[in-house]
């Protein structure tokens, strides 16, 4: 009988070992590049996951910098570490699909996790068209956002321009500077009319909205991305006129960066800028406190020019392949989740980043959210007014980030005075065209 009964303890400690181990839910890394309140928000998201999801736990990491986070996964690939899911900044699209790491997004959702359910319609067209590549959805759209024209309105009216009629053109955009530049009685500049970081983005933004391409094959597109087009008139007369207002005195030349100009507007001492979207909320509150009314427009273009139209930035999240199937399941789920109505309404709303799906939208707008945030309207016509070509598609390259600082040095160099915009650009093409070259052989 005492044997019977200590057989029995040892089987319902066995049954119980058992369960458990079978209620312990799948863990799935997520690594991210949001840092500070965007950060806050995203582990927010998090916790909503995993307190919904009994089987599921998500264990997000800020991995810092977007070229951090690039780097970082690729040494966890080697080291046979790597998260189940990471964020990639837009211009590590080639590079991800390059790296033989990752499953797209689509083929995760219908060959791995078979969920027939996903309506892979449901993102905004000019969001996926970026991520979508050889026919199919590589990463799952994120953090997206666009650059738009920031104007003080209560400058304009007392440099004797309408408020509500912002610059168009670049003609427009130096003549209105010059009107909101205000100088002391010794000619020292205490306003300026525009100022801009020297950022590469910018430059991509302003190319694509002249309808213009940075690379050849359609922007890499129909083919790996050979010769870069930074030579050619779109770029050179956007550095020209860049250029021509700093040399004016017109424009305030912050250097490199975000933050200098972003700075140089919110405290008053430039009447202009071209920003990311995802600022919106947070000029818009700086505005309010401290008493002026903030603008946005769409981005200028030269006389004559047809719009192209905006690129989507940001950043999309990508699965990582070599993982067991319960957890690349498990990964879908997350994913899934985040591409729901219901977040991508309380990212936009918190963060100021685009929603990327048409539910998110449609619901802002019952919502009457766009009639009382009219600011964040002009961003998202912009982005949805912009003709659907290569040129707005955005470009592959493979050296991408590469290529930023390329763009980046030759724009010093113009405002240095140490080359004309032309050979200032003449020599970041051929050093992009050297990189691309040395890149493409390696999956020649």
């Amino acid at each position: 009988m005492r044997k019977l009964t200590f057989l029995m303890v040892i089987l319902f400690a066995f049954i119980l070992t058992f369960s458990a181990a079978a209620q312990e839910p799948v863990t799935i890394e997520f690594w991210h590049a949001m840092g500070g309140y965007n950060g806050e928000i995203v582990n927010t998201i998090v916790e909503r996951f995993n307190e919904s999801h009994d089987d599921i736990q998500v264990e997000a990491q800020n991995t810092g910098s977007y070229n951090d986070t690039l780097t970082k996964t690729q040494a966890a690939v080697q080291s046979g570490s790597a998260p189940h899911i990471v964020q990639i900044y837009e211009i590590g699209t080639q590079v991800m699909l390059d790296s033989g790491i990752i499953i797209p997004v689509e083929e995760l959702g219908r060959e791995v996790a078979q969920d027939d359910s996903f309506d892979w319609g449901k993102f905004l067209i000019p969001v996926s068209n970026y991520y979508n590549v050889n026919g199919q959805l590589n990463s799952m759209p994120f953090n997206s956002s666009t650059p738009i024209l920031y104007y003080n309105k209560d400058a304009f009216e007392e440099a004797g321009l309408d408020p509500n009629d912002p610059p168009q053109t670049f003609e427009e955009l130096k003549e209105y500077a010059r009107k909101l530049t205000i100088r002391n009685e010794d000619g020292d500049v205490e306003r300026y009319g525009f100022t801009l970081g020297i950022v590469g983005w910018f430059v991509e933004q302003m190319t694509a909205n002249q309808d213009a391409l940075l690379v050849n094959n359609n922007n890499g597109r129909d083919g790996r991305a050979t010769e870069s087009y930074l030579d050619r008139e779109p770029v050179v007369r956007f550095i020209e006129l860049w250029k021509e207002m700093v040399d004016e005195g017109i424009m305030l030349n912050p250097g490199r960066g975000w933050d200098g100009a972003k700075q140089a507007f919110l405290s008053g001492r430039a009447a202009m800028m071209i920003e990311s979207t995802a600022q919106v909320t947070n000029f818009t509150n700086n505005a309010e406190n401290d008493g002026y009314e903030l603008g946005t427009a769409f981005l200028p273009r030269p006389q004559g020019v047809d719009r192209g139209g905006v690129v989507i930035g940001g950043a999309s999240l990508w699965a990582v392949r070599d993982h067991p199937e319960e957890e690349l399941k498990a990964a879908w789920e997350f994913l899934s989740f985040l591409s729901e109505m219901e977040q991508q309404v309380y990212w936009f709303e918190n963060t100021g980043y685009f929603p990327v799906t048409k539910a998110a939208v449609e619901h802002e707008m019952n919502g009457q959210f766009f009639a009382q945030n009219p600011n964040h309207l002009t961003a998202f016509l912009q982005l949805l007014l912009s003709k659907r070509s290569p040129s707005t598609q955005g470009a592959l390259i493979g050296t991408f980030p590469e290529v930023r600082q390329i763009v980046e040095e030759a724009v010093e160099k113009t405002l240095q005075g140490d080359m004309t915009p032309q050979e200032a650009m003449d020599e970041a093409a051929s050093r992009v065209d050297r990189s691309l070259e040395q890149y493409n052989s390696l999956y020649e």
